[in-house]
């Protein structure tokens, strides 16, 4: 199947797609990664348009400051620190 996105977009999920199950990245990071640190929202942006939430594991992206940011799979953020915690990560922070 092919994804739907923009090349940015595109790269974002690429990234998402190699942390391994039980670790996360910050939105930051990811930027870093792909060259473009001041882009931490469109890293967010991009993970909030994820059209494959299976395959792709945008509930292993998380916020800087430790917090879970966002999630657009059905369920929410709720439903993502289940996930993360499931796979044996529980270093977040919540309200």
């Amino acid at each position: 199947m092919k994804l739907k996105g923009t090349k940015f977009q595109k790269q974002v999920w690429e990234e998402i797609k190699k942390i391994p199950r039980g670790s996360v990245k910050t939105y930051k990071e990811i930027a870093c990664i792909l060259g473009k640190p001041n882009s931490s929202r469109a890293v967010a942006n991009a993970c909030a348009q994820n059209p494959l939430i299976i395959k792709i594991p945008c509930h292993r992206v998380i916020r800087s400051d430790g917090f879970l940011g966002g999630y657009s799979g059905k369920g929410g953020v709720e439903k993502k620190k289940q996930l993360l915690i499931k796979e044996g990560f529980y270093e977040f922070k919540t309200i």
